[in-house]
C-alpha cells in the first residue's frame, strides 16, 4: 500500500469536526467498475446481506466485498486507507461494507424528507453507553458514485462538531435539521470520511436520478464487525498482508494465542512510514 500523507488542516477537521472530504478518491474507470458491479447486486433476485426499505427506495447490500470482486480493491484503497491509518492508527479491521442505492423520492416529497433520519453509528451505542460516553470507535469512508452537486440529490448530510456532543442533537422542528446541518456538493469519485459520533441524516432525493454510493467502515479490533462474522476464504487469500488484517484473518497459522489482537502488517507500515499514532480525544 502506498504512503499519502495526512495534512495537517486534514487531520484538524477530522478531529475537530468529525468529517473530512477527499476529492477525486476514485478515477472514472473504477467508478464505472463499481456502478456496472452495484446495478447488477441492485438489479437481482439475492435476498442474502440485501437491505432494503419496505418502499423499496433505499436499497443495497451489506458486505459487499465478498459478492462482487470490483468492491475488493477498496478495502485497502490507494488514495483514501493510508489517511485512515493515519487518523485511526494500525490496529484497525473492516467493520462494515455496505452498498446503499437511493433511489427517486416521489413527486410531492418535502425536502425535508430524511432517510434515515439524523444518528451517530455503531448500532445501539448511544442507549447502551449514553451521548456523553461514546468514544470514537468507527469511521466511515463513504464513496459518491453519482453527481451529488445540486442540492436534495441524496447525499449523506452531516453535522459538523457533533462528534462532540455529550447529549442528543437538537433538532430545528421547522427544518428538520440542526442548525449547522452541512450538505455536500460531491462529484463522482469524491468521498467523506465520517466518525461513529458524528451525527448525520439521509437526505432526500429530488434530483429524480439514484444515488449510489458504498460506504467502507473501519473500527478498531476490539469492536465487533457489524455485517460478517468470518469472510469467505477464498476472498481472505487473495488479499496481500494488509488487507488480511484488514478482514479479520489475524490468527497465528499454528493456531497459537497472539497477544495484542494478531499480526500487524500495518503497524510495520506506519513503522516504515514513519508514522506515529497518537489518540486525540
Amino acid at each position: 500500500m502506498d504512503y499519502v500523507a495526512l495534512t495537517p488542516e486534514q487531520k484538524r477537521q477530522f478531529y475537530d469536526e468529525g468529517y473530512l472530504i477527499v476529492r477525486n478518491a476514485l478515477d472514472s474507470d473504477t467508478v464505472a467498475r463499481l456502478v456496472e458491479a452495484g446495478d447488477r447486486l441492485c438489479a437481482s433476485d439475492r435476498l442474502e446481506n440485501r437491505q432494503r426499505n419496505a418502499d423499496g427506495l433505499f436499497d443495497g447490500f451489506r458486505n459487499v466485498v465478498a459478492l462482487d470482486r470490483a468492491f475488493e480493491p477498496l478495502l485497502t484503497w490507494h488514495a483514501t486507507v493510508p489517511l485512515i491509518a493515519q487518523l485511526f492508527g494500525p490496529r484497525i479491521h473492516l467493520a462494515t461494507s455496505h452498498l446503499i442505492y437511493k433511489h427517486p423520492d416521489p413527486p410531492g416529497t418535502p425536502a425535508t424528507k430524511r432517510c434515515p433520519g439524523w444518528h451517530r453509528d455503531i448500532m445501539h451505542t448511544p442507549e447502551d453507553l449514553g451521548h456523553a460516553f461514546i468514544p470514537r470507535m468507527e469511521m466511515k469512508c463513504a464513496y459518491y458514485l453519482t453527481d451529488l452537486s445540486e442540492p436534495n440529490s441524496g447525499a449523506t448530510l452531516l453535522a459538523p462538531g457533533s462528534n462532540h456532543a455529550k447529549e442528543r442533537l437538537k433538532i430545528n422542528p421547522e427544518t428538520g435539521d440542526p442548525a449547522n446541518m452541512l450538505e455536500p456538493s460531491l462529484k463522482p469519485g469524491d468521498a467523506v470520511f465520517f466518525e461513529n459520533r458524528t451525527w448525520h441524516a439521509g437526505g432526500a432525493n429530488l434530483c429524480g436520478r439514484t444515488r449510489k454510493a458504498v460506504m467502507f467502515g473501519y473500527s478498531f479490533r476490539w469492536v465487533k464487525p457489524m455485517d460478517y462474522v468470518v469472510q469467505p476464504p477464498a476472498l481472505v487469500e487473495r488479499m496481500d498482508p494488509i488487507g488480511r488484517q484488514l478482514l479479520g484473518a489475524t490468527a497465528d497459522p499454528e493456531g497459537r494465542f497472539v497477544a495484542g489482537g494478531g499480526a500487524d502488517p500495518l503497524l510495520r507500515w506506519c513503522e516504515n512510514h514513519r508514522v506515529a499514532y497518537v489518540p486525540v480525544a
